[in-house]
């Protein structure tokens, strides 16, 4: 009996140990907690503190690359204006020239009318070397300031000179996703929805690029082509724009951006309408998704094979000269995987540059 109450005191003593353990236990954890809390608290307060100074100079930057982009653009816009003014007064030299020429075969004696209008050409011959003093000192050779997201630089290796630059732009259906599914599922949507697609805004986004690099002394056009081909400008068909038109040229790309993309594709009736121009193009560029799926006119079926659409693409580029260079810039679709060999071999074919940007360019 009393080997049994001594167990029994024993069970109770080491009961006793084991809560007083395991008080301790939790005590020293509610201590640990609390102090980490504590800690958690201070570290939070000091985060807080720094993403509210990184919120600020983030601010800060964008109001400060507000301003850059007004100031660039400004000085492209005098740059531009400056060189225009003195195209138009080289102009004017021109045809006083041919008045004093003109006086001078006809007989015409009073020196002093004749030496007025050499003055004058003397004056105005001064006039367009500021101009052209001024524009060099302006900055660059492009006609508009572009500038992307993030900092990047655009090393694209794209011949972007010429005389006469023709930008052939697809708005098939397809440009709106890379996707077959998105594809579908974005022709059926409304067209607000349709001009806010990803693979669109980066095409637009890309001839807004192009367009910026273009030399102020040249000229250019742009055709936008699906089933057919029209000039992106209505009313402009067969004409050159001239590059230092910067309202004009702002307009190009304004109604670029109302455009929703549509139907299929037809690379014969884009590259047809290009050799019409009249002097033919120097230097081209391509941007498409792909290989065309019809020629200049519309397919008997709903389908086209890969082997349909390689044929129909050796004829578009039958009516091409390869001495004009073609740049291709393509946005792949799915389900199209002859597109980047036969682009690039193009490209290769007629010395132009073949690129296929990233989802962040330009």
């Amino acid at each position: 009996m009393a080997r049994k109450r001594s167990n029994v005191a024993f069970n109770l003593s080491f009961l006793d140990v084991m809560s007083c353990g395991f008080g301790a236990v939790i005590l020293v954890f509610l201590i640990i907690d609390h102090s980490m809390e504590v800690e958690f608290r201070d570290l939070n307060v000091d985060l807080l503190s720094e993403v509210d100074l990184l919120e600020e100079d983030i601010r800060d930057g964008k109001a400060g690359l507000v301003k850059l982009r007004n100031i660039l653009s400004d000085v492209d816009f005098d740059m531009v204006e400056a060189r225009g003014l003195a195209s138009r007064i080289t102009e004017e030299i021109d045809d006083l020239r041919a008045l004093i020429e003109s006086l001078e075969n006809e007989g015409f004696t009073e020196r002093s009318d004749i030496e007025s209008l050499q003055a004058e050409i003397q004056q105005l011959e001064e006039e367009v070397k500021k101009l052209r003093a001024s524009s060099d000192d302006s900055g660059g050779i492009s006609a508009r300031a572009f500038i992307g997201d993030g900092n990047r630089q655009y090393l694209t290796g794209l011949n972007l000179g010429g005389r006469n630059i023709m930008v052939l732009l697809d708005i098939s259906a397809s440009m709106l996703a890379e996707e077959l599914i998105n594809v579908i599922r974005l022709r059926n949507m409304d067209d607000s929805v349709k001009r806010q697609a990803k693979k669109w805004q980066r095409t637009v986004a890309t001839v807004d690029w192009i367009t910026a690099q273009f030399p102020v002394n040249s000229q250019y056009q742009i055709y936008t082509f699906n089933t057919t081909a029209q000039p992106l400008l209505p009313g402009t068909e067969g004409s050159w724009l001239d590059v230092s038109n910067q309202e004009q040229l702002d307009q190009s790309v304004a109604q670029l951006r109302e455009l929703v993309p549509s139907d299929g594709t037809s690379l014969e009736n884009a590259i047809l309408a290009a050799m019409d121009m009249s002097p033919r193009p120097d230097n081209i560029f391509l941007i498409t998704d792909g290989l065309p799926t019809q020629g200049t006119s519309k397919p008997k079926g709903n389908k086209v094979s890969g082997r349909e659409r390689m044929r129909l693409f050796d004829r578009a580029i039958n009516h091409l000269p390869k001495s004009i260079p073609v740049n291709i810039i393509l946005a792949p679709l799915e389900g199209d995987p002859m597109a980047a060999s036969e682009l690039w071999k193009l490209a290769q074919a007629t010395s132009g540059s073949f690129l296929s940007p990233s989802r962040d360019w330009p």
